[in-house]
């Protein structure tokens, strides 16, 4: 049976860290324009509480997405041993396009993916690029849709990147400014007749009723400013409850997909948006199997990287792959679960073996 698998993965993490203390001098206002009632001190250390994150990266101002993005598709190239003029997709999966500082506009004019293959220099004009616009689950979506590429006998090798600036679209008045960071992450999804590895099975969802607006563009809490100018905005409790009632049931599904035992994962690589509603989630997930969570199941990068979006998956695995996360590893055999929850709603999830 065709199936797929990942050869190489690539990473590139930008330079500019930004400490919580970097926030201390900020501005944050209330969505109605007053101000908070906290000092900043108190704000930071609440929404470290909260979220796990202490730092994060900015990207230098000479970057663009799709420049991280190509960075990020080298290294996963490199990984692989691959020849670039053998990709068949080139899939980008971003929120934003590139966006350079100082401007409001994002730019998708050619698309992010044809930018990366004019970066790395493919001539082959049946390497097909394309952007993946589908919020935080973007890259895992990617992968998936490489997958069903490949099965259909229409792919044997793919290049699937998730990148974002998420730096240059956040209300500096808005505390969940602290939240973002930018990013990139890559890997190549080759061809396998070997069906009891690589990708066994998947889940993909969207709600769009109430849910499709939880994460919208809006105004800037300073109401001094244009209001014309949109930032990225999210309603945070309600993607809260949301996320930790739906992403454990899409993980079920995927998982029952697959025939594999609960017992048999050995790490779940899951969006890193908040610590708090990750670790949540995952609680619930094995709760639904009623299983207690093993201790060391679930890689934790959004400590000194914050919420890159599209990007934390596939970082999250090369980091570990790369053996760069203390105590975390995956060996040949291991089953692993990728999954992510972001603006759409969306919701993914795929179960992968080594």
């Amino acid at each position: 049976m065709i199936s797929s698998k990942i050869t190489g993965t690539g990473t590139f993490i930008p330079s500019q860290k930004i400490e919580n203390t970097d926030f201390l001098n900020h501005e944050f206002l209330n969505a109605d324009g007053s101000i908070f009632s906290a000092e900043n001190d108190v704000i930071v250390e609440k929404f470290k509480g909260i979220t796990g994150i202490e730092a994060r990266r900015y990207a230098a101002d000479e970057f663009t997405t799709s420049d991280l993005a190509f960075f990020a598709a080298k290294n996963a190239i490199k990984d692989a041993n691959l020849n670039p003029e053998e990709l068949d997709y080139i899939i980008i999966a971003h929120n934003f396009g590139d966006v350079k500082p100082g401007t409001i506009q994002g730019d998708t004019l050619p698309s992010l993916a044809t930018r990366v293959k004019y970066k790395l220099g493919i001539e082959n004009p049946n390497c097909v690029a394309y952007d993946v616009l589908f919020g935080c689950p973007g890259w895992i979506e990617g992968v998936i849709q490489a997958q069903a590429f490949i099965k259909a006998g229409i792919a044997k090798k793919c290049l699937v990147i998730g990148a974002e600036t998420l730096s240059r679209v956040v209300d500096k008045y808005d505390r969940d400014s602290m939240i973002y960071s930018d990013g990139a992450g890559a890997c190549i999804v080759e061809k396998t007749d070997n069906s009891d590895s690589g990708i066994l099975s998947h889940a993909s969802q969207t709600f769009a009723k109430e849910e499709a607006y939880f994460l919208h563009y809006g105004g800037s809490f300073n109401k001094s400013e244009d209001q014309n100018i949109r930032y990225i905005k999210m309603f945070g409790r309600k993607i809260y409850e949301f996320a930790i009632t739906n992403v454990p049931k899409a993980m079920q599904l995927a998982l029952d997909k697959s025939g594999v035992e609960i017992n048999s994962i050995k790490k779940i690589f899951i969006h890193q948006a908040n610590e708090k509603m990750d670790e949540a989630i995952i609680k619930r997930f094995y709760r639904l199997y009623k299983k207690p969570v093993p201790q060391g199941i679930m890689p934790m990068s959004i400590h000194k990287l914050g919420n890159s979006s599209v990007a934390t998956v596939p970082t999250l695995l090369d980091l570990v792959l790369k053996g760069k996360i203390e105590n975390q590893q995956v060996h040949k055999g291991d089953v692993i679960l990728l999954a992510s929850v972001g603006a759409g709603m969306n919701i993914n999830a795929i179960v992968y073996k080594f």
